[in-house]
Formats: C-alpha cells, sequence, structure tokens
C-alpha cells in the first residue's frame, strides 16, 4: 500500500486505540533506527539506515534529508534512497506528508535527547500495556 491517507489513518487508528497520540506514534517509528527488514518475515526488505546496530536519531534525518522513491525491485510496496541500500515504508514516508506527524520528526532530527526522552516515555508506556492472547510457538 502506498503512502497516504489510508496508510495516515491506519497508523493513527493503530495507535489511538491503544491511547498514543501523535508525538507518541512518530516517537515508536524513530526504533526503525535499528534493524531491518526481512523478506520472508514480512515482505520488505532492507535496513531503515546506515547504522542498523546503533539506536539514535539518524532515522529522522535519513527521512527528511534523502528522495525516497517506490522501490520496484521488491513484492512489497516500499520505498528506497537513492543508493537503492536503504528502505521506508510506506508509514515511515505519511510522517513528511501529515502535517501533526511531521513537526515532530523535525524536532527529532535536529534533537536527539529530546527523541531519547519521548521514545523512553512511550515505549514505557507501550510495554505496560502488556499483551494478551500470545501463543507459544511449537518447535
Amino acid at each position: 500500500d502506498h503512502a497516504g491517507p489510508k496508510t495516515t489513518q491506519g497508523l493513527r487508528d493503530v495507535f489511538y486505540r491503544m491511547g498514543f497520540d501523535d508525538r507518541e506514534i512518530v516517537a515508536l517509528s524513530g526504533a526503525h533506527a535499528l534493524g531491518r527488514c526481512h523478506a520472508d518475515a514480512s515482505g520488505y526488505v532492507g535496513p531503515w539506515s546506515s547504522t542498523p546496530l546503533l539506536f539514535n536519531n539518524s532515522y529522522y534525518g535519513l527521512l527528511k534529508g534523502l528522495k525516497w522513491t517506490e522501490n520496484k525491485k521488491t513484492k512489497k510496496f516500499q520505498y528506497e534512497d537513492p543508493s537503492g541500500q536503504l528502505m521506508m515504508l510506506p508509514s515511515d514516508i505519511v510522517l513528511l506528508e501529515d502535517k501533526n506527524f511531521k513537526k515532530y520528526v523535525d524536532v527529532y532530527a535536529k534533537d536527539q535527547k529530546k527523541f531519547f526522552a519521548d521514545f523512553k516515555a512511550a515505549f514505557e508506556k507501550l510495554e505496560l500495556l502488556g499483551t494478551s492472547g500470545l501463543k507459544t510457538l511449537k518447535e
């Protein structure tokens, strides 16, 4: 699914249902600074940043600072940077398209301490929600 109003609303629907606001949604999205997507697990491919083992605010700088275009080599719709090495999901791109989300992207791209503080609070809130209905994996 491409970025746009439907993706924006879907993101809000999921997180608002859990009691998160736009600031917390953007802060939690910063976890994309870590790791990468694997085609066999999610259908998406690649890292969001060139330092996927380092937790920092680079995700926001890359999101804002690079030109993201459709990656036509992947099965699921995703975006790639000009080098073809990094990726963004439609749910990442909507953080730039929506003015309420974008104001937090702008703050976090400039202020890593603010990002860390807001992420910490939002992630703690997420953990405190707990889980239910989990199933044991069989080996």
